[in-house]
């Protein structure tokens, strides 16, 4: 197979899908070290993934794209985890502020669907391309897991998006080892969590659990679950 990103013997879906977590972690470091990259959204269960980065796979750069929109409790969540836990934090922020993206164009995430792209690839999509490059990533590592939503059900361990390897070592994982990995290291919970928040997204397309019917339904009024980082890998990516 033709792969934009030449493949060490390890970084493939089925050597990860029948490792041990800890040696998912501790292959990807060995194998690509300074370029291997973790992003995370410092969401409501974004303490699994950071701590086991922190125990196999110390010295990963973890991304963390700032919008500008987020809860001012998943910054709060943020510095407590990023002390705690001593990751190795790169944060990006867009080009464009949040200020100055509303007195150029206002609201633009409720624009329809151009105008959903359009904040997306702003906020989103372009810090974190940005990101890669000046940190020299060919691999990144994420935490996606397939119990998180229908879109990711169908996701391999190992894909190609674009110019980059992705790699997604708890995408096994249920909710409930989650939860007693979260009890069992004795993990900050986030703030959001006691208000009924599932997921901490940007303050305008989250909604807690109680305002709507399912989990899936608690991002972007319910029409999608994807911000876009992890979106297109579903549609263009080569299964590794």
């Amino acid at each position: 197979m033709n792969t934009n990103v030449e493949m060490k013997d390890r970084t493939n879906s089925r050597y990860l899908a029948t490792s041990a977590t800890e040696e998912r972690f501790q292959s990807l470091s060995e194998d690509w070290g300074q370029q291997l990259v973790a992003s995370t959204s410092f969401g409501i269960q974004s303490g699994v993934m950071l701590h086991l980065i922190s125990r196999y796979a110390p010295n990963t750069p973890v991304v963390f794209i700032d919008t500008g929109y987020l809860f001012p409790e998943t910054y709060h969540y943020a510095e407590k985890l990023t002390n705690l836990l001593n990751i190795n934090l790169h944060v990006y922020t867009p080009k464009y502020t949040a200020a100055r993206i509303q007195a150029l164009w206002g609201e633009v995430w409720e624009q329809g669907e151009v105008g959903e792209i359009r904040y997306a690839h702003m906020t989103k999509i372009e810090p974190m391309n940005r990101a890669l490059s000046e940190l020299g990533a060919r691999v990144w590592m994420s935490g996606v897991r397939r119990s998180q939503s229908q879109t990711r059900k169908e996701r391999n361990f190992v894909e190609q998006q674009n110019q980059i390897l992705k790699a997604y070592p708890i995408l096994d994982w249920s909710d409930e080892q989650v939860e007693q990995y979260c009890v069992e290291h004795g993990l900050p919970v986030h703030p959001l969590r006691g208000k009924g928040y599932v997921t901490s997204g940007d303050v305008h397309s989250t909604r807690p659990l109680s305002e709507v019917s399912n989990a899936e339904e608690t991002r972007f009024g319910g029409k999608k679950y994807e911000c876009g980082l992890h979106f297109s890998t579903q549609d263009t990516a080569m299964v590794l």
